[in-house]
């Protein structure tokens, strides 16, 4: 054998590895190989936040790779999701998603289109909830809403924003239980709790997560899951009131929409074993969180169903378009 056909020979094995290491990286059989940088486009110590830190150990135990945890607050999300499509394809850079944040913020303005945010898996939400104080006249739910259809407008709510979960939440129950409530924004959770602590609001539209972490200062008329949570086995669903509402702010994955689709598969079923760990699932529950599974094969479907469903809410609630986003 000639040293060219030993060369020759050398090249072709050269490129054919090198070809399949491609594939193999193309069509996700490997994924993932390195850290994953995993984007939360929210400040230390909220709920996305908190969920990352309990998927992060168990990535590492699924794959041996770390997860790694950037968070980037700003505009609610929307800085992180402005910048999504400009980040790399390549499965290393995901990001955490929140709806209805992305079904309304580009309604408000956001410099990206709901369609931009390319969803790879949904797996949880924080359930709507009706809270008052401690001491409230409000005993039970149906004290609440004999009040509001005999005083329409009366009665107050602080809620977390306009156009949000809270928000949407009033104006579907409103619907539902035939009464008229006044819906007041505050900005954030904390600051709409405490408008309800100091008595500045009769009611607040929140999560079951605030009947968890305000034990001392709130209770909880109803929460908005299938059925009652085990720490609060005293608190009725809305559903078994007569109310079919179950609902609330969902979390799951995006990544980049150059991702390949296997690797958008592959992200996809590793963040659902991770969902399905035991300990993630008791430790999420106890946190006041819903697990849901939805795939990167039905999650589109989801986000559409859920987008015409809050668009038309934000209609009722007087948010229309403010025009296309501006280019960036």
């Amino acid at each position: 054998m000639t040293v060219k056909v030993v060369q020759y020979l050398a090249f072709f094995w050269l490129a054919l590895a090198a070809t399949a290491t491609a594939d193999a990286a193309e069509n996700g059989a490997d994924y993932p190989t390195k850290p994953v940088n995993y984007i939360i486009p929210f400040g230390a110590g909220g709920e996305s936040d908190i969920t990352a830190q309990l998927q992060q150990p168990i990535f590492r135990k699924l794959t041996g790779q770390d997860l790694v945890i950037a968070r980037r607050p700003g505009g609610g999300g929307a800085v992180v999701w402005n910048e999504l499509n400009t980040m790399p394809g390549d499965g290393y850079t995901i990001v955490g998603i929140n709806l209805p944040h992305i079904l309304l913020q580009p309604l408000l303005g956001a410099h990206y289109a709901t369609k931009d945010i390319t969803a790879v898996y949904l797996f949880h939400y924080t359930p709507d909830a009706i809270v008052v104080r401690r001491d409230s006249p409000f005993d039970t739910l149906k004290d609440l809403i004999d009040k509001a259809r005999k005083q329409p407008g009366t009665i107050t709510f602080s809620g977390s924003g306009r156009g949000t979960a809270n928000h949407l939440a009033q104006i579907r129950f409103d619907k539902m239980a035939g009464i008229r409530t006044d819906y007041r924004p505050f900005k954030g959770t904390g600051a709409s709790v405490s408008a309800l602590v100091l008595e500045a609001v009769d009611a607040s539209w929140g999560y079951l997560t605030v009947g968890l972490n305000y034990e001392d200062d709130v209770r909880l008329l109803a929460i908005a899951t299938e059925k009652r949570h085990p720490r609060l086995p005293d608190v009725p669903t809305f559903k078994e009131l007569g109310f079919d509402l179950a609902d609330g702010a969902y979390r799951g994955i995006a990544v980049p929409k150059s991702t390949p689709a296997p690797i958008r598969q592959r992200i996809s079923a590793l963040f659902a074993q991770i969902n399905a760990d035991p300990k993630l699932r008791s430790d999420s529950e106890n946190l006041g969180f819903a697990p849901i599974d939805i795939p990167y094969g039905d999650v589109a479907k989801f986000i559409e169903e859920k987008r015409q469903e809050y668009l038309k809410l934000a209609k009722e609630a007087g948010i229309e378009p403010i025009g296309p986003p501006t280019p960036r």
